[in-house]
C-alpha cells in the first residue's frame, strides 16, 4: 500500500512539475511596447531570415553586426537639444567650479546653445564643430574618471521639459527591446554616436552596454606624469591617470561614422539605427554590405509624448523612404516612449 501511495505523490508531483514548464516552443514576447507596424515587422522578418541556417541570407552570428546611433534614436535628445549641448551650456555658464575660467571663444559657444534654446536663435553654420572644440576645451584636465563622474551627476538631474524623469533616464523603452532581440538573436550592436565617446559611456552603461562597444567623438588623452614627452617616449606609472585634453581627434559624424566603424569594428554592418542625416552615411554602408541588410531611421513625430515637430518629421519620414530605410514612427509605432508615467511639461530656463 506504501508503494502504491508513494506512485500515485510520485505521478502527480511529474504532473504538476510538467505544467509549471515553460514549452520550449513558445516564443518569447520581446516587444511589449511596441504596436504593430510596418517596421517591426520588417526588423523581425529580417532576423528570422537571415538566422536561418537554411535560407539563402543566412548570416553567421561573428557577421551579425548592427550600429546605433544614440541621441534620438534610443535616447531623447529634445530637452530642448542634445544632452552634451545641455551639458556644455552648464559647464561654461552656470557651474561655479568653471564659469569664471572658461576661455572667451567657450563662452562664446556656450552661449549661443544657451540662445538657441532660450530664444529659437540658430545656431551657427557648422556649429558642431565649433561645439565639439568647445566642449574639449572645457573639460581639458579631468581624469576619465573625474569627466565620468561629472557626466553622471548631471544625468541625475530632472530632464528639462519632463515630468517624473532624470536624463540618464531618457531612454526610449520600445529601442531598448530591440537590443535585447537582436542579442538573443546573435547581433552584436554597437552605439555609434557624435556625442564625445566617453558621455555615451557614462549614458549606456545603466542599460548594460560595454564601454568597448561605445564608438563616439574622441579628444586626444595622455597620462597625468607624462608632461611634455609624447606618449611613446613615456611609460604610463602604476599611480598615473589618463586625463582628457583640449585636443579634438574627431567629431563622429556623418562619414566620419563609417570611417570609425571600418577602424574599430573591421566589419560591414547588416543593420543600422538612427534618426538624423547624419546617420544617413551609416546607412548607407550598412546596405553596402554584399551581406542581406536593412537601415531603419526614427521620426519624432510625437508632439503629445515627446516634444518634437511632426510637419518637419513627417517630411523626413518621406526622405528616408525614399532613401530605402524603413521608418519608425514614434507617433504609431511605440506604444510608450519613456515610460506611462513620465509627462511632458513646458521647458524651464
Amino acid at each position: 500500500m506504501k508503494k502504491s501511495l508513494l506512485l500515485a505523490i510520485v505521478s502527480c508531483s511529474a504532473i504538476l512539475i510538467g505544467c509549471s514548464k515553460i514549452d520550449p516552443d513558445t516564443p518569447k514576447e520581446y516587444f511589449t511596447q511596441w504596436n504593430s507596424c510596418e517596421s517591426l515587422t520588417a526588423l523581425q522578418e529580417y532576423v528570422q531570415d537571415v538566422t536561418n541556417p537554411s535560407s539563402v541570407n543566412y548570416i553567421k552570428p561573428e557577421d551579425r553586426i548592427a550600429t546605433f546611433d544614440m541621441d534620438g534614436t534610443f535616447v531623447g535628445e529634445l530637452y530642448p537639444t542634445y544632452f552634451e549641448y545641455n551639458l556644455l551650456e552648464y559647464r561654461v555658464l552656470d557651474d561655479p567650479a568653471y564659469k569664471d575660467k572658461a576661455p572667451e571663444d567657450v563662452r562664446e559657444t556656450a552661449q549661443e546653445i544657451r540662445d538657441f534654446v532660450r530664444n529659437g536663435t540658430k545656431l551657427p553654420d557648422h556649429f558642431d564643430m565649433k561645439h565639439a572644440q568647445a566642449a574639449a576645451t572645457a573639460y581639458a584636465g579631468m581624469t576619465l574618471a573625474e569627466f565620468d563622474a561629472y557626466v553622471k551627476a548631471y544625468a541625475a538631474k530632472p530632464a528639462n521639459g519632463f515630468i517624473d524623469m532624470t536624463y540618464g533616464q531618457s531612454f526610449y523603452k520600445p529601442m531598448l527591446e530591440v537590443f535585447k532581440y537582436l542579442e538573443a538573436n546573435g547581433f552584436t550592436y554597437y552605439v555609434v554616436s557624435g556625442s564625445d565617446r566617453f558621455i555615451c559611456r557614462a549614458l549606456v552603461e545603466a542599460i548594460g552596454i560595454e564601454p568597448n562597444r561605445v564608438i563616439g567623438m574622441d579628444v586626444r588623452l595622455e597620462s597625468s606624469g607624462q608632461g611634455d614627452e609624447a606618449g611613446v617616449n613615456h611609460t604610463f606609472g602604476k599611480e598615473e591617470d589618463l586625463v582628457r585634453t583640449d585636443e579634438l581627434i574627431i567629431k563622429n559624424l556623418k562619414t566620419n561614422k563609417v570611417l570609425q566603424i571600418s577602424q574599430e569594428i573591421g566589419k560591414i554592418p547588416v543593420l543600422s539605427f538612427g534618426n538624423s542625416g547624419g546617420d544617413s552615411a551609416m546607412h548607407n554602408y550598412c546596405m553596402s554590405n554584399t551581406l542581406k541588410s536593412a537601415a531603419f531611421m526614427l521620426i519624432a513625430d510625437d508632439p503629445e509624448r515627446d516634444h518634437a515637430n511632426r510637419e518637419k518629421a513627417l517630411k523626413l519620414g518621406e526622405q528616408w523612404r525614399e532613401a530605402g530605410y524603413y521608418v519608425i514612427s514614434m507617433r504609431d509605432d511605440f506604444k510608450t516612449i519613456y515610460g506611462e508615467n513620465v509627462k511632458t511639461t513646458a521647458f524651464t530656463f
